[in-house]
């Protein structure tokens, strides 16, 4: 038995997963904790750590499970290949992943320190700022230039975006 590398459909990773384990093989999905803006409210999701991407393990043998009905399964783009040959992940690789996703704790971040954002709410509307970090559950810590200096300002998180480069 060896890993594989399944190239998915667009935001079609975990319907992939699910179509290819009820037809009876064996995948994984690695998953990276991220903050999301939905509906109003930061929450945390589940995204992969691979966009478009999950691991598959087949047999080899003659007498393992055809691979024909990978590429037609719903989600499934193709079975990633170097020329007409399946590229094999080593399996240390695929333990490791496991091993480092069952034990972080980390969560990525909406905004980066450093990065431009937008503020989208309130008195401040329409400026632009730099992400500093987090300041507690809900609000940031954010630079904006006033009077030709940079002033921190806490706000929630919510009223921020990240500025789109013209």
């Amino acid at each position: 038995m060896n890993w594989y590398l399944v190239h998915t459909k667009p935001r079609q990773e975990k319907t992939a997963l699910q179509n290819l384990e009820q037809q009876g093989y064996e995948c994984y999905l690695p998953l990276l904790r991220a903050e999301k803006i939905q509906q109003g409210f930061l929450t945390l999701s589940h995204e992969p750590l691979f966009p478009r991407y999950l691991f598959i393990r087949l047999d080899t043998n003659q007498s393992a499970k055809s691979w024909g009905p990978i590429r037609f399964t719903r989600g499934v783009n193709k079975l990633v290949s170097f020329g007409n040959e399946p590229a094999k992940i080593n399996p240390q690789l695929v333990d490791f992943i496991k091993t480092q996703e069952a034990t972080s704790t980390d969560v990525r971040s909406i905004f980066r320190m450093g990065e431009k954002v937008t503020i989208n709410r309130g008195p401040f509307s329409g400026i632009e700022a730099i992400y500093q970090m987090k300041d507690g559950e809900s609000r940031v810590i954010v630079l904006i230039e006033f009077l030709s200096k940079p002033v921190e300002l806490r706000i929630a998180a919510l009223q921020l975006s990240k500025t789109r480069n013209a």
